[in-house]
Order: C-alpha cells, then structure tokens, then sequence
C-alpha cells in the first residue's frame, strides 16, 4: 500500500512537471510604476549627443532617445515630466525645473554636477594647454565638487524630497571618458586621460556621499560603460568633434539605451 502512494505521488508530480512544460510562455506586460515619473538634471539626462532632439525654445537639446524617455516608455507610469536641459547646474535645476514635482511624483531621476564643476572649461584645457595647465584646471574643479557643487546639492536634494516627499528619487553618476591604451592614435596622452577619469571618480564620489545623506539611490554607471569609452572599439561617448561641439563627450543612442537604461531599471 505505501509503494502503492508512492508511485501515485510520483505520477502526479511528473504531470505537474509536464503540464508546466507544456503550458505556453505568457509575456510579461510592462511594470506600471505608481505616481508620475519626473525626469530632472542637465545634458546627460536630455540626451545631448543621442539625436532626434524635440524643438525647445531653450534649445534643452531633450533627445526621445534619452534614457529617461526609454524608461516611461518602458514602465508606464501615470504622467512623464522630462524637465532635463542641456548646460543645466545644480542652481538651474532648483529654479527652473522643480515644478514638475508634487506630492503624486513616484520617481525622480537626476544627473547634476558636471556643469558645476566646470568640466568643460577643464575638458578644452587640458585638450589644448598641455600637461601642466591640465593638472592645474583639474585641481580647480575638485575643490569646486568639494566646496560649492556640495552645498548646492545639499540644497537641491532637500528641495526635491520637500516637493515630492513620496518619490524615490535615483541620482546618476558620469562615466569615465577615456579608454586607456585604446585606440586613439591623436589627442591626449594617456596620462591626462587617466587624470580626467580620476575626476570624474572624485565628481561622481561627491554626488554620492550627499544623495545617500538625503536618502536617495545613487546609480554608478562606470561599470556600464568600461570597454565603451572614448578611446574603445565600440565607444558610446563622443568625441571632441568640431562641428558639433555641443555633442563632445556626451553618450551616444547606445550609451542612453545600453549604458544608462540598464542602470536606472535595476536601481529603480
């Protein structure tokens, strides 16, 4: 009798087992996020260098294959707001683009600080000033991470969770710019490129320390681009290119899609 129960609960296993097999794949419909989503920051998050740009009377340069854009159209939520805007700073950030939050904002994203810490002045120094001037322009903009950029977003962040005291907010960080001993045959020598990615390291560490003070998530995406900097077979950065100078160092489509995409879905 106990062989007997046996062999049944067997059986009976191997048909549930079967039937699972047999029972078609159902498609996962997209998650829909609760509350708005809330798009903020600067040109990283309108998607300079990624293409197909809206019309703006500010020229923001919001680009429908930025990530942000990719994640709404991905996850559903009730209302999409994409404030970010090309050359925005912390303190544009907090004047000008705070009113799309409200006590419905479900998710807010950020990329700020690269503005503020004059990375492009450094950027077109050390490309054109030598070694020496290069280190001295990097200097410069880590003590302004340290000192004004800090307080700025001190600022900014207790601005947004007062305006959106429900949401979880996502801050993300910069990818390096160079790939060392890549490709490149002209341009910078590896050595201020390493000295460029060393601030960028130093930049993103600053954004981190005073998101997680305020509570929020912040979102690394070097890992995501190694192997596609500027300088690699395969980049998603830009580079210098002359006759679109604004587009210098910025994501491409693919840096959006495939290296910040990914990122924000699984910090989000």
């Amino acid at each position: 009798m106990r062989q007997s129960r046996i062999a049944a609960g067997a059986c009976s296993l191997l048909l549930a087992a079967a039937c699972a097999f047999a029972a078609p794949a159902r498609a996962q419909a997209p998650r829909t996020v609760a509350g708005g989503y809330v798009a903020l920051g600067d040109s990283y998050s309108s998607g300079v260098g990624a293409g197909d740009y809206e019309a703006s009377g500010k020229e923001c340069k919001r680009s429908s294959r930025a990530f942000p854009v990719l994640w709404a159209e991905a996850h559903a939520p009730e209302s999409f707001s994409f404030a970010a805007c090309n050359g925005a700073g912390a303190k544009d950030v907090l004047t000008e683009q705070l009113g799309h939050l409200s006590a419905r904002t479900g998710l807010v994203t950020l990329t700020v600080g690269g503005h503020d810490s004059g990375f492009v002045g450094v950027l077109a120094t050390c490309a054109l000033g030598g070694a020496e001037r290069c280190l001295s322009a990097v200097s410069r903009s880590r003590a302004a991470m340290d000192g004004p950029l800090s307080a700025d977003l001190d600022r900014l962040y207790t601005a947004i969770r007062n305006r959106a005291p429900a949401a979880r907010v996502v801050v993300l960080g910069y990818p390096h710019l160079y790939h060392l001993s890549g490709s490149c045959a002209l341009g910078l020598p590896d050595g201020e490129r390493a000295t460029l990615n060393d601030a960028v390291d130093h930049l993103n560490a600053v954004i981190a320390r005073r998101a997680v003070v305020h509570g929020f998530t912040f979102a690394d995406v070097t890992g995501a681009f190694a192997g596609h900097e500027i300088c690699s077979s395969h980049p998603w950065l830009h580079s210098v290119d002359v006759f679109s100078i604004t587009e210098s160092y910025h994501p491409t489509a693919p840096g959006q899609s495939l290296g910040y995409l990914p990122v924000l879905a699984r910090a989000s």
